[in-house]
C-alpha cells in the first residue's frame, strides 16, 4: 500500500461521516483554541510587566539602607545608618558607574494656580531624565547641586502638569508642594503606569530639598547604573565594597535588576505555563472523542480491514492508515483552532484595547504540533487493535 493510497483512504473515510468528523474536530479546535488563547494573554502580561521594568534600564543595582529586620521584643531591630547623598556622589565616582539616582519617596499636597492636588512627590537627582530615559515635553529636568545645594525647582509629571494649568505652560510659575515653595522648571512626556503606579501623576524636586520636606536624615535608596563592559557581580562587589569603607560595616541591602528581572520572568512564565495547562483540560476532551471516534470507525470498518489484510496489506500498514486518519484529523482541529483564535484576538483586541496579548509564531508551531501529537496519541490504541485484527476473523465479522 503507497503513502497516497493511505491518504485517500483517509479522506474517504473522513468524509463519508462528514458530521461526526466536524463534532470531533470541533473538540480538537475548542482546546487548541484554549490553550493558545491563555498562552497569548500570559506571554502578553509577561512581556508587559518586563517591558515595564526594562524602561529603567537592566545594568542597575539598588542599596537600600538598613539590614535586614530581625523581630525582638521591642519591635523590628534594624541598622539606624542612613545612607546619605554624600554616600550616593560616592557612588556616582566609581569607575563604570554612568549615573546615580538617589530617591525618597513621599506624597503631599501641591497648590497652583488655584488649585489644590495631594500626589506623590519624588526627591531625586538630575541625572534622574538619563538614567529612567525620561523625555521632557516642555523645559528641562532638574539642574545639578552646586556646593550641595540645589535651587527650589520642581518637575511636574505629564498629567499633573496638564491638571494643575490645563492648555497654559507652567514653567517659571510658582508652585507650593507640602507647604514649601517651588518653581516649575519643567514638564515631563507622558511615561505611563508601573504595575499602577502613575509616573505621569508625581512632583520631582531635589532630593536635598525633600530631606527638609519630609524630615529626613537620609535616603530611601539609590539606584546606581553602570556601563556594560563590566559584569554586574564585579561592579557589585564594588559599591559594597565602597559602602563598608564609608560606614564601617556592611549596614545597607542591595539588589540587582537583572537578577530582579530574571527571578520575575521565572515566575511569570510559570504562571503562563499554569495557565496553559488550565486550557489543556478542554485539549484532553478533544483527545477523548478522538480516541471514541477511532474505536468506534475500527469496529465499524472491521470488514474492510479484513479485505485489506486479505489482499496483501500488512499490519503496520493498516496502522498507519488508522493512524493517519486521527492526525489529520487532530491536525485540521489545531488549524481551525488556530483561526478560531485569530478572530478572537481580533475582537479582543477591538473589545479590550488594554488587554496584553502575544500570539508567536512559535506558539503557532507549538499547537500545531500538539495537535499532532494528540492525534497520534489517541489514535495508537484503536489503530493497533485494527492492526491486530486476522484477516480470515475480520472477514467472517
Amino acid at each position: 500500500m503507497r503513502w497516497r493510497d493511505v491518504f485517500e483512504l483517509c479522506g474517504s473515510a473522513l468524509s463519508s461521516q462528514p458530521l461526526r468528523s466536524l463534532l470531533t474536530l470541533l473538540g480538537v479546535a475548542i482546546g487548541i483554541a484554549a490553550v493558545a488563547l491563555l498562552t497569548a494573554m500570559g506571554e502578553g502580561l509577561r512581556n508587559r510587566v518586563l517591558d515595564s521594568f526594562a524602561q529603567f534600564g537592566t545594568r542597575v543595582v539598588t542599596v537600600r539602607p538598613g539590614t535586614l529586620p530581625t523581630g525582638g521584643i521591642g519591635g523590628i531591630i534594624a541598622s539606624a545608618r542612613p545612607l546619605t547623598i554624600a554616600d550616593a556622589d560616592a557612588l556616582g565616582r566609581l569607575p563604570h558607574a554612568e549615573s546615580v539616582v538617589p530617591i525618597i519617596q513621599g506624597n503631599g499636597d501641591i497648590q497652583a494656580n488655584g488649585r489644590q492636588r495631594r500626589v506623590d512627590i519624588l526627591g531625586t537627582g538630575s541625572q534622574l531624565a538619563a538614567a529612567w530615559r525620561v523625555r521632557m515635553a516642555q523645559g528641562q529636568f532638574l539642574p545639578p547641586s552646586r556646593d550641595g545645594r540645589t535651587p527650589p525647582y520642581v518637575v511636574l509629571g505629564a498629567k499633573l502638569g496638564s491638571e494643575l494649568f490645563g492648555g497654559a505652560s507652567p514653567l517659571g510659575q510658582r508652585v507650593r508642594v507640602g507647604g514649601m515653595s517651588f518653581r516649575v522648571v519643567g514638564v515631563m512626556a507622558s511615561k505611563g503606569n508601573l504595575l499602577g503606579f502613575d509616573l505621569d501623576d508625581i512632583a520631582y524636586i531635589p532630593v536635598d530639598w525633600a530631606e527638609h520636606l519630609f524630615n529626613r536624615e537620609g535616603l530611601v535608596k539609590v539606584h546606581v547604573l553602570f556601563d556594560d563592559s563590566t559584569p554586574a557581580e564585579a561592579f557589585a562587589t564594588a559599591v559594597r565594597r565602597l559602602l563598608v569603607e564609608r560606614h564601617g560595616r556592611e549596614d545597607f541591602r542591595m539588589t540587582s535588576q537583572g537578577d530582579l528581572l530574571s527571578s520575575l520572568n521565572r515566575i511569570l512564565a510559570t504562571i503562563t505555563l499554569g495557565v496553559a495547562a488550565l486550557g489543556g483540560i478542554s485539549l484532553l476532551v478533544g483527545a477523548v472523542g478522538i480516541l471514541t471516534i477511532m474505536t468506534t470507525t475500527v469496529g465499524e470498518r472491521t470488514a474492510e480491514i479484513g479485505l485489506l489484510r486479505a489482499v496483501g496489506a500488512a499490519p503496520h500498514q493498516v496502522l498507519a492508515l488508522f493512524l493517519a486518519e486521527a492526525t489529520v484529523l487532530s491536525v485540521l482541529g489545531g488549524v481551525l483552532g488556530l483561526l478560531m483564535v485569530g478572530v478572537l484576538l481580533v475582537l479582543l483586541g477591538w473589545l479590550v484595547p488594554g488587554l496584553p496579548l502575544s500570539l508567536s509564531p512559535q506558539l503557532v508551531l507549538v499547537a500545531l504540533l500538539l495537535s499532532a501529537l494528540v492525534g497520534i496519541g489517541a489514535g495508537l490504541a484503536p489503530a493497533r487493535r485494527a492492526a491486530k485484527l486476522h484477516p480470515v476473523d475480520a472477514l467472517r465479522l
